[in-house]
């Protein structure tokens, strides 16, 4: 990861997404912008990739809201009570998914990953993820 930050001032952040973390959603992500890489206050943004045939664990987010822009692949998000209703986003699609609201995104695709830049308004890149059971709400 490149950054180039300086602690007395703030200052432009060049950052190269080499670095994957495995998330609470057990989706591998490559962190790009966020508090702990370049000092982000407000937002936080990187790449999620979801292996073929693979899902992120169902989960909220509390308190920020999650913008999603689809780079390849087409994904199936479950949400709301018990994961009951669905959209279909594919490549040059956005998805917006307002706080608290219960999700899990699904790869349609059982050869290709389908691969996401997530924009948050939450510099934090985990701590705000809860996970959810979608038995909560039957």
């Amino acid at each position: 990861m490149t950054t180039a930050r300086s602690a007395s001032a703030p200052t432009v952040v060049a950052v190269r997404p080499d670095r994957e973390i495995l998330t609470r959603q057990r989706l591998p992500y490559f962190v790009g912008i966020s508090g702990e890489t370049t000092g982000s206050r407000g937002l936080s943004m990187h790449i999620v990739v979801i292996p073929p045939g693979g899902s992120a664990a169902p989960h909220r987010h509390r308190g920020y809201e999650t913008a999603i822009y689809v780079l390849e692949g087409r994904v199936e998000t479950r949400y709301g009570p018990g994961l009951r209703e669905r959209v279909v986003t594919g490549a040059g699609e956005f998805l917006f998914i307002p706080p608290g609201v219960a999700h899990q995104a699904f790869n349609l695709s059982d050869s290709e990953a389908a691969r996401a830049i997530v924009a948050r308004n939450d510099p934090a890149e985990q701590e705000n993820v809860v996970p959810y059971d979608p038995a909560e709400d039957t």
